[in-house]
């Protein structure tokens, strides 16, 4: 694919950017925690996630308390859209001026 033609995250539907900002505040998740956490469909929840996967920002994992399930979490290539905490004076005199 073309760099033109690549996608971002800001190019997502706004359930993809929800589950990416439910996956980077809680963590590794399984799809059925992001279905509880974002109050989404199973369904709208696969679609986001197969987006997030396919611009390399979610990678799946076997969750071994029961294999049946797969374990989604951001990858280290993810944006980070929230200061760390160590970065929270920073954030406040970036917001200040």
């Amino acid at each position: 694919m073309a760099e033109a033609e690549q996608e971002s995250l800001g190019d997502l539907p706004p359930s993809a950017k929800l589950v990416f900002k439910v996956l980077e505040y809680n963590g590794p998740l399984t799809q059925k925690g992001i279905v509880q956490e974002s109050m989404l469909s199973a369904r709208t929840v696969r679609y986001a996630l197969e987006r997030l996967e396919g611009i390399d920002v979610v990678d799946e994992d076997v969750y071994f308390a029961d294999a049946r399930q797969n374990l989604y979490q951001l990858t280290d290539d993810a944006p980070k859209t929230h200061p760390a905490e160590g970065d929270a004076d920073e954030a406040e005199a970036c917001c200040a001026e």
